[in-house]
C-alpha cells in the first residue's frame, strides 16, 4: 500500500483515504469543500480564492450545477445557498433559474436582470458565463448590483414630478408681484415693501422645497445600506431640543425630556436620524403650540429604542393619519404653507426609518393632541 508523497493511497479503503486527505489538505477557504465529482483540488483551490477575490458577489457552479464556491457578498444576495448543492433550489427568480439552465445545457454566457422584492428593493445585472478550467467546465456567477444607478433614474424622474406641481404655485406668485411692481405699483413705496416680504417668504418656500427634495433624494439613493455606525440616541435629542429652543420661545411653547439614566444605542447615520427628530419636533411646536407644550421621551422595550414626541395641539383626525407619511400630503394645506411646510417633513421620516431598520407610528384623536413615535432596533456595544 504505496503512499508515495502521502497524497493518495491508491487500494487503501475509501474511509481512510478520506482521513488522510483532510490530514493532508492545504488551508481551503471555508465557503468551499471537496466535492463528490468535479474539479480536481487543485483547481478546486483556485476556484475558490478567485471567487473569494471577487469585487462582486460571485458563486461558481460545477457541471450539474451544484455551488462550488462562492463568496461573503453572494451569501448576502441567495442566504439559502449551500456548498455542494444544486443552486437551482435556492434561487428565487425564474429569469435567473432559466438563464443558469441554458448556459448549463449550452455553454454559452447568459446575462439577466433580477429585482430583490425584499424590501428595501434592489436591482442586479447578472452574469452567468462558462469557464474553462483543467479539469473540465464550470459556470461563474457574477451580480452587478444595479441599484444606485435605477434609484438615481427613479430620484431624476420624480424630482422632475415634484419640483415641477409644487414650484408652481410660488413662482407664478413671484412673476405677478414682479409685474405689479414693473407696473401699477411702481412707484408706490408702501405695496413695494409689501410686495417685497411677500416675495422673499415664496422664495424661501422654494427654497425649503428642494433642500426638502434633495434630502429625501439622497436618502432614498441610500435606501438599501444599512448604517453601522454606533450612536447614543440621548445626545441626539438634546442637541435636537437645544437646537429648537429659539422656536420654541417664540411660540410660547414648553419643550419637556426625558430619557434614562444610561446611553440607549442604535446603528445608525448621526445627520439622518437628527433630520428627522427635528422635523417632529418642529412640527410639534408649530401645529400643536396652541396646547403650550410638547414632551419628548427616550425608551427601550422589546430590543426597540422609541423616541416619542408629543404635543397637546388640536390633534389630527383618524381618517388623514395612515396617508401622514406621503409626499406632499397635507391635512389643511393652507395651514402648512403658512407655517412654511414643505409637505415633505413626514415622508422624509419615514424613509429615514426604513433605512435604519426601523418604523414611525402616529397616534392622535381630535382635541387630544398627537403623538409621533420613532422606533429604531437596538445596539449593543459602545459608542463612536
Amino acid at each position: 500500500m504505496a503512499m508515495g508523497d502521502g497524497s493518495t493511497w491508491p487500494r487503501a479503503p475509501s474511509r481512510l483515504r478520506r482521513i488522510w486527505s483532510r490530514l493532508t489538505a492545504s488551508s481551503v477557504p471555508a465557503a468551499v469543500e471537496e466535492p463528490r465529482a468535479g474539479p480536481a483540488r487543485a483547481d478546486q483551490v483556485l476556484i475558490a480564492s478567485l471567487v473569494e477575490a471577487m469585487p462582486y458577489p460571485a458563486i461558481a457552479l460545477d457541471g450539474d450545477l451544484r455551488v462550488l464556491a462562492f463568496n461573503s457578498g453572494a451569501r448576502e444576495i441567495v442566504p439559502a445557498i449551500r456548498l455542494r448543492e444544486p443552486v437551482l433550489l435556492v434561487l428565487r427568480t425564474p429569469e435567473l433559474v432559466e438563464a443558469v439552465r441554458r448556459a448549463g445545457a449550452t455553454a454559452t454566457p447568459q446575462r439577466v436582470e433580477m429585482i430583490e422584492r425584499v424590501p428595501p428593493e434592489r436591482w442586479f445585472e447578472v452574469f452567468v458565463n462558462p469557464v474553462t478550467i483543467a479539469s473540465g467546465r464550470m459556470l461563474l456567477m457574477s451580480f452587478n448590483d444595479r441599484t444606485p444607478l435605477r434609484r438615481v433614474e427613479e430620484m431624476r424622474a420624480d424630482f422632475v414630478a415634484n419640483a415641477s406641481h409644487e414650484l408652481r404655485t410660488p413662482l407664478a406668485a413671484l412673476l405677478g408681484f414682479v409685474e405689479t411692481l414693473q407696473g401699477p405699483a411702481k412707484d408706490d413705496a408702501a405695496a413695494r415693501e409689501r410686495f417685497l416680504g411677500i416675495m422673499q417668504q415664496q422664495a424661501s418656500r422654494m427654497a425649503r422645497l428642494i433642500d426638502d427634495l434633495l434630502s429625501l433624494s439622497r436618502i432614498e439613493l441610500n435606501a438599501h445600506l444599512r448604517p453601522r455606525t454606533p450612536l447614543d440616541l440621548g445626545s441626539i435629542v438634546r442637541q435636537v431640543i437645544d437646537g429648537l429652543q429659539p422656536l420654541a420661545r417664540d411660540r410660547a411653547v414648553e419643550v419637556k425630556a426625558s430619557e434614562p439614566a444610561d446611553p440607549i444605542l442604535v446603528l445608525g447615520d448621526r445627520d439622518e436620524l437628527i433630520r428627522a427628530l427635528e422635523n417632529l419636533v418642529e412640527n410639534a411646536l408649530k401645529y400643536g403650540a396652541s396646547g403650550k407644550r410638547v414632551d419628548v421621551s427616550l425608551s427601550r422595550s422589546g430590543g426597540e429604542a422609541h423616541i416619542s414626541v408629543r404635543d397637546y395641539g388640536p390633534g389630527i383626525a383618524p381618517e388623514h393619519l395612515p396617508r401622514l407619511t406621503e409626499r406632499f400630503y397635507r391635512v389643511d394645506v393652507a395651514d402648512s404653507r403658512s407655517q412654511g411646510g414643505t409637505g415633505l417633513g413626514l415622508a422624509l421620516v419615514k424613509h429615514v426609518l426604513n433605512r435604519h431598520g426601523g418604523r414611525v407610528t402616529i397616534e392622535s384623536s381630535r382635541g387630544q393632541g398627537a403623538t409621533f413615535t420613532l422606533h429604531l432596533p437596538l445596539h449593543t456595544g459602545r459608542p463612536a
